[in-house]
């Protein structure tokens, strides 16, 4: 469905006369799942709001799903008459009423552009899988019956009848292509097979440095920028802002950059996001390219898939980290695996935007404050990024796009709410979190680290910690009110949360000096335990420790600063730490 959607806006965005049409295939058992009514829903729900979706679903219908029976009946009883889903049915034992139907449906979403369902009931020989055995489920007269329908059979019974083909060719035909096929089979043994795991895992997140900074490098045309920003270029802004703004500034370029970059998601286009980061973009892009979405998080990132299969770089936004669990599987089990069981062949491109984290006052639940990242750490090949700052977070945007652009890689860009408006560091009116905005073509590349140094640096750190997003923000707090001890400490900032930057951390990590890891997320869920088992494994006898989240949901109201990382949970970490030497 998303790739549907996306030929047609693709086509008005060249505008080119658009004509192909996606199909989808299925069984009767398959359109229960979520992931099948989400995409007929979605499918109904364009074709109401007149928005080109020329997408045909067929529905195989055996009448099984395993050992599961389907209702007889059930799927043209629940689609037949939908009005915002065009219904197509036929008995596809019958290749000439199957054809027919076929054809129909095809030219009807080919010439209305809109989605359509082709129900096509049929049987199914032998079982679901080799393990699977039906006569545990189906009585021997019940799948004699079923033998009996062989569409091959049928097929051939339909051709012999109307004087298509004789019986003798058919016979020969069934030959020559069991020959054919047997021959096609004998040479695949004798191709060479893969033997080792660098084998396996070469196309799961293909990298290419240079090319990535190639591309990242790269500017818009400098007449579009003058005339987006009214010839006031952001870079030129003597006033510097905070994340969110300059994050507003960044995608404009990106979208001057990459004309075939789209914006959506719930809520990004007239109001600008719930956090104002996408504000002005539907209204000075068009909805063409930034535009919302229906609220299901499914939806949105299958969009996304289709997308860059149409040739677009699509830039979704997930409104809260939670709400990324009601459809983690399009970025798990769909984008993130495609290039790995194509070898290649295929990719996912995008850059999926994320309000993320905790620490955002005024409200709680597990809906719209969490800290959770393991399930988003555990998809292979994936590449997550998080920035704490304005300036890291419009370089680290660049360079995710230039992946996604020259790579094909599904990335992820974790966003702190609560530093989205942040202003200040160690006092109110301080300014010590607004930044100036990084011309184009600078970038971060990934893997690359923050460091601040203590005031003193030219002596040896008494200590270093490992932090990322709200981390730093408070670790530098704590670190500037430690330097009046004479405590010095060095702030790693690790921005790039999976893989994790462990080549970079080499040259800041010791065995004569110790280190703390302050990861506001859970200790289960987040970079913690991962990182400091990589560290003792480099470095055997180091001293470390930890400060983590508590491992459960973030409560309502102060409650939440219980279970949360503190400025003094990560003071009293570092002068135990000093203490213990």
């Amino acid at each position: 469905l998303g790739y549907a959607v996306a030929i047609d806006r693709r086509a008005r965005l060249d505008e080119t006369q658009e004509s192909r049409i996606a199909v989808c295939s299925f069984g009767d058992a398959s359109i229960n799942h979520a992931t099948a009514t989400t995409a007929l829903n979605a499918a109904a729900w364009a074709n109401y709001q007149n928005v080109p979706a020329p997408c045909l679903f067929v529905c195989e219908d055996n009448g099984f799903g395993i050992s599961v029976r389907t209702p007889k009946g059930w799927v043209a009883h629940n689609y037949e008459q939908r009005s915002s889903l065009k219904y197509f049915g036929a008995d596809g034992l019958h290749i000439d009423q199957a054809y027919e139907a076929a054809s129909q449906a095809v030219e009807f979403v080919r010439e209305r552009r809109r989605p359509a369902l082709l129900h096509l009931r049929t049987v199914r020989l032998l079982g679901h899988a080799g393990s699977d055995v039906e006569q545990l489920y189906r009585t021997t007269s019940e799948i004699d019956e079923t033998e009996a329908l062989d569409p091959l059979l049928q097929s051939a019974a339909l051709l012999i009848d109307a004087g298509v083909i004789s019986a003798q060719d058919v016979l020969a035909l069934y030959q020559e292509t069991h020959a054919r096929l047997s021959a096609l089979a004998r040479e695949t043994q004798r191709r060479p097979k893969i033997v080792t795991a660098t084998e396996v895992t070469r196309p799961l997140a293909p990298e290419s440095p240079t090319a990535v900074a190639h591309q990242a490098s790269q500017s818009p045309e400098p007449h579009l920028r003058e005339q987006y920003f009214k010839g006031r270029l952001p870079e030129d802004d003597e006033r510097p802002r905070h994340l969110a703004f300059q994050l507003n500034r960044a995608l404009a370029d990106l979208m001057m950059q990459y004309p075939e970059a789209i914006i959506f998601g719930e809520d990004v286009a007239k109001k600008g996001g719930v956090y104002h980061v996408t504000a002005d973009l539907s209204k000075r892009r068009g909805v063409g390219r930034v535009f919302n979405t229906l609220l299901d998080e499914t939806t949105i990132l299958g969009l996304a898939i289709g997308a860059g299969h149409a040739g677009l770089l699509p830039i979704p936004e997930i409104q809260y980290l939670a709400y990324l669990m009601n459809a983690i599987d399009q970025l798990r089990g769909e984008a993130a695996s495609m290039q790995f069981f194509s070898q290649g062949q295929f990719s996912n491109p995008m850059v999926i935007r994320i309000a993320s984290l905790a620490y955002q006052k005024g409200f709680g639940g597990h809906f719209h404050n969490d800290n959770g990242i393991a399930a988003l750490r555990e998809i292979p090949g994936l590449l997550v990024a998080c920035p704490s700052r304005g300036r890291d977070a419009v370089r680290m945007i660049r360079t995710l796009t230039a992946t996604a652009k020259t790579l094909g890689r599904p990335t992820v860009f974790l966003e702190p709410i609560a530093l989205y408006m942040t202003k200040d560091l160690h006092e109110e009116g301080d300014g010590g979190w607004l930044d100036a905005y990084p011309a184009p073509g600078e970038h971060l590349p990934v893997g690359d680290v923050g460091v601040y140094l203590p005031t003193d640096s030219g002596k040896r750190e008494d200590l270093v910690v490992l932090t990322y997003a709200n981390g730093l923000w408070m670790t530098l707090r704590v670190a500037q009110r430690l330097a009046s001890e004479g405590i010095r400490v060095k702030v790693i900032d690790l921005r790039w949360l999976s893989p994790l930057p462990l080549e970079a951390l080499q040259e800041h990590v010791s065995a004569e000096t110790p280190v703390l890891i302050v990861d506001e997320c859970r200790r289960n869920s987040g970079i913690a335990e991962s990182l400091a088992t990589a560290l003792w494994t480099t470095h055997p006898g180091l001293s470390m420790s930890l400060v983590t989240g508590v491992d459960t949901y973030i409560p309502l109201g102060a409650a939440a600063n219980l279970v949360l990382v503190q400025e003094e949970d990560i003071e009293r970490g570092i002068r135990d730490l000093l203490e213990a030497e």
